[in-house]
């Protein structure tokens, strides 16, 4: 709090020359958000089922949608005074108890995960309509993300009167309402789009955050178990696949799916956006089965549904980063990015035949491919970077 105590918002798009980093608030704001994943990733180690999974999905989105939402109203409107600050900890007061009703939010606890997140969403409203009052251009913007926003929260409030499942199909409807909002926004988001330095690092985060889950989920893997050949081996591959996906998304990271805003292609940057969800989800699921794979790392043959569980994961997130990869080449149409992002298809591709096919290899083999894969897809990335340099 530099310049005083109080602030009124104010839009910061006149700021792209400026290299804007994270604030120390919204690194602390972070926090509650690696304490859901865990309580996530932990949800779905006891229930390794297809319905696990879509339980872990369902509950994924609406936490994962609440970040989002805090996200893009900082790089917009953040000012870092005081009512910005008392905001954001009533947020992440209020995100705690999301996560405290995750372990039941699907059964006993959905009434409360229910208003914990219908207060979430009333803070990012109330915090809209404040910057449209003191920032007049912004106002036919944030009218419409209070208008989206405000319908979506009206399903969830209904939700509350109804049955379970009942209820859950209201979540759907909400959470599809929001979702499609920032697709009508038009040349609205064209004229007041979001920083180019700080959107890219918040949600290179977020990455960080679930990638983190997934090193946590080896050691929780080998302190369980004695330690030996198969077990050692299998936690080394869990640890290079954590680092090619790291590689594989920092290394082509950048701005330019947000600049696709700028000539009003806000479906290209929503697809860059939302695959972000996909990403997360497939390194939150890829920890919890690289933790019953060294679970199982003695055994001679995976349980189908553990090795559907870490295949697909894997084979989500290196198509999922293909898409990513993809979008960020669109405006300059390079033939590199199209080139890497076909590597990353092809590499999905081979992990979802191993899925399909795999069911006679043992963990240790298994995780074994799937890492060599991981780091040839590395390797391949280098090697074409390399080439077109030199070219150039």
């Amino acid at each position: 709090m530099k310049k005083g105590l109080w602030q009124p918002p104010r839009l910061r798009i006149g700021e792209e020359h400026e290299d804007r980093r994270a604030t120390w608030l919204e690194l602390f704001y972070d926090l509650v958000f690696v304490v859901a994943i865990a309580e996530l990733s932990h949800n779905l180690s006891k229930d390794v089922s297809l319905g696990g999974f879509a339980g872990f999905v369902a509950l994924f989105i609406p936490i994962w949608w609440c970040w989002i939402g805090a996200t893009f109203y900082a790089t917009l409107f953040d000012t870092d005074d005081l009512s910005d600050r008392l905001l954001t900890l009533l947020q992440m007061s209020i995100i705690i108890a999301l996560t405290i009703n995750l372990h039941h939010g699907l059964s006993t606890s959905s009434s409360g995960f229910a208003i914990s997140y219908i207060a979430a969403r009333c803070i990012l409203i109330l915090q809209y309509l404040i910057a449209g009052h003191y920032v007049p251009a912004a106002n036919p913007l944030t009218s419409w993300y209070v208008k989206g926003f405000s319908i979506g929260a009206a399903f969830w409030l209904v939700s509350l009167l109804l049955p379970i499942p009942w209820r859950f199909g209201f979540w759907t409807l909400g959470l599809i309402v929001e979702f499609l909002t920032p697709l009508g926004t038009g040349q609205l988001a064209v004229q007041i789009p979001p920083n180019m330095s700080h959107v890219p690092e918040r949600m290179g985060l977020f990455t960080i955050i679930v990638l983190g889950e997934s090193m946590a989920a080896v050691v929780r893997g080998v302190a369980e178990k004695q330690w030996d050949t198969s077990s050692v081996l299998t936690a080394i591959s869990g640890v290079s696949i954590a680092f090619s996906f790291w590689w594989l998304y920092f290394d082509s990271v950048d701005a330019s799916p947000l600049e696709t805003m700028k000539v009003g292609k806000i479906k290209i940057f929503l697809t860059w956006l939302y695959s972000h969800l996909l990403l997360a989800i497939s390194l939150a699921a890829i920890g919890v089965g690289v933790e019953h794979i060294i679970d199982k790392s003695g055994v001679n043959i995976l349980p189908g549904n553990e090795r559907w569980l870490f295949c697909g994961g894997v084979a989500l997130c290196l198509i999922v980063l293909s898409i990513i990869n993809f979008t960020t080449c669109i405006l300059d149409k390079m033939q590199k990015g199209r080139i890497l992002s076909v590597y990353r298809l092809g590499a999905g591709s081979f992990v979802l035949f191993l899925a399909i096919a795999g069911s006679k290899l043992s963990p240790v083999v298994l995780i074994a491919l799937v890492a060599c894969c991981c780091m040839v897809t590395v390797a391949l990335d280098l090697l074409t970077k390399s080439q077109f340099s030199v070219n150039s």
